[in-house]
């Protein structure tokens, strides 16, 4: 089970249930209301507080599910749906990734998906809110465990090389249909059946995986089972999880919130932390001279640039759709289509593209098309006629972002022996989930700030379009580092 098509179904599921009015209950409780029951005297899209004005930002708007039987939600369990699994996805990555170099990747692999099969069967039955953060916190430890070990069964299947390029350029095709699959197929199950449907759907697609993955994947971990290292471990885990938890409360409060500012400085002085308990530890974790190396260290902040920008351009022009357009969420997920068969196409010419040139051509290359494509949207109007502008670009865009997403990822893994496979694969990873939580606020911050709180669909096109430029920015920025970085590790082949 690809965890991008977790991460769409479930972002879907997530605003769904965001797009909800409340209403009082005796005895001063609050539920949950479908959205087709307006607030008499309130027309939509009224100007509220500024927090409240980037709350209906972030959220643009689901229709309601047909399902009446829904768990009664109180407004702080909904941040929570989404950020139990951020929260578990990223901080945990790392840790399972080096813990399958250590006790075996297929184990983990296969149990991950076990795990994530009940936890998706667990989500779509919850009875409460609480039932369902906690199926959220199981499938983010199951996408912390599966991605790193089935990226380093991967790697280390395939000698490095032609074969390993060839074999992650067809997993990240794999990935970017299956982001815009689930993406879509969300929308359409929420829309049509219940939100519940988006989390069934993934348990036959795990109990496939588990029952076929055994015959043909082999085990693949070390002779020798070196102690765990328990501090840097800890550290490492609490750090990254303080750093998601600043993140996702910035998407929702702000970046100025104090949970924000403590979330984010705790992640710092944690990380910085675990650096220094690597440094002195006899069995690092993460041993310090992979992350000295130059391929590992720029690798992964090239990728998480990439996700950065791309996951957070999504997220503005679903804005745009909707809330300038009137697009239904359907409508707008269906949209995205051209930009999943862009990143699809990107995947299948980065291997050859390598081939013929080097990494590093490739990431300066997809860069430039990448931020090119992206900045031509500043020129979308407040007509369905600016489609025409926006689907050729998010196609274009969407190759040149595969092409950088490959190149992180055999720049990233390269260089390293198997034994430390799951190592690599768990730090590339963990700039995938990181990037992709920090997306979103930052560009809702951008649009929020530019648009003083104002939600007309005028407002919003300009936010949107400021918003643009900064992100077309950010790709320029990795293009930089790319090309003075790694400038003298740029052939790899």
């Amino acid at each position: 089970m690809d965890p991008q098509v977790l991460e769409g179904r479930s972002r879907r599921v997530h605003n769904h249930l965001r797009t909800r009015r409340h209403r009082g209950l005796p005895g001063g409780r609050r539920r949950i209301e479908p959205a087709d029951r307006p607030a008499q005297g309130r027309p939509r899209g009224a100007a509220g507080r500024p927090v409240h004005a980037r709350r209906r930002l972030l959220d643009p708007e689901r229709r309601p599910s047909p399902d009446r039987r829904q768990p009664r939600l109180l407004p702080g369990n909904l941040q929570w749906i989404a950020t139990s699994f951020a929260l578990s996805a990223a901080g945990f990555t790392l840790f399972f990734g080096r813990i399958g170099d250590l006790v075996g990747r297929k184990r983990i692999f296969l149990g991950s998906l076990v795990l994530l099969g009940l936890a998706s069967l667990a989500g779509g039955l919850a009875p409460t809110p609480e039932f369902l953060i906690v199926a959220r916190v199981a499938q983010g430890l199951a996408t912390a465990a599966a991605t790193p070990a089935g990226l380093a069964l991967l790697t280390t299947s395939f000698p490095e090389g032609p074969l390993r390029r060839r074999a992650l350029g067809l997993n990240g095709a794999l990935m970017s249909a299956g982001f815009t699959t689930g993406a879509i197929l969300g929308g359409v199950l929420t829309d049509l059946l219940s939100w519940r449907w988006a989390f069934f759907v993934n348990v036959p697609v795990a109990l496939a995986v588990v029952l076929i993955a055994p015959a043909v994947i082999k085990e693949s971990r070390p002779a020798g089972r070196p102690k765990i290292d328990l501090p840097g471990a800890l550290a490492v885990t609490l750090g990254l999880l303080a750093l998601v938890f600043g993140l996702t409360q910035a998407g929702e409060h702000g970046w100025t919130h104090p949970a924000t500012l403590a979330g984010l400085l705790a992640g710092a002085v944690l990380l910085v932390a675990f650096y220094f308990v690597e440094r002195r530890a006899a069995q690092p974790l993460v041993p310090v001279h992979v992350l000295r190396k130059r391929t590992v260290a720029w690798g992964n902040v090239l990728g998480l640039l990439a996700f950065v920008t791309e996951t957070s351009l999504v997220y503005l022009l679903t804005l745009y759709m909707q809330k300038t357009l009137g697009f239904s969420a359907l409508v707008a997920g269906i949209s995205f289509a051209l930009l999943g068969l862009g990143t699809v196409t990107g995947g299948l010419l980065a291997p050859r593209a390598i081939a013929r040139t080097s990494a590093l051509t490739v990431l300066v290359g997809g860069g430039l098309a990448q931020a090119v494509f992206t900045a031509v949207l500043v020129l979308l109007g407040g007509t369905p006629a600016s489609m025409w502008l926006l689907l050729p670009a998010t196609f274009l865009g969407g190759v040149g972002n595969m092409l950088v997403i490959v190149g992180f990822m055999v720049t990233a893994t390269s260089g390293l022996p198997d034994r430390e496979q799951g190592l690599a694969t768990g730090l590339a990873s963990m700039s995938q989930q990181v990037g992709i939580t920090m997306g979103t606020p930052i560009m809702s911050a951008i649009v929020t700030a530019t648009t003083a709180g104002a939600v007309s669909a005028g407002a919003v096109l300009h936010g949107v379009r400021v918003a643009v430029v900064a992100n077309a920015a950010l790709v320029l920025l990795g293009v930089v580092i790319a090309a003075v970085a790694l400038r003298t590790r740029g052939r790899a082949r």
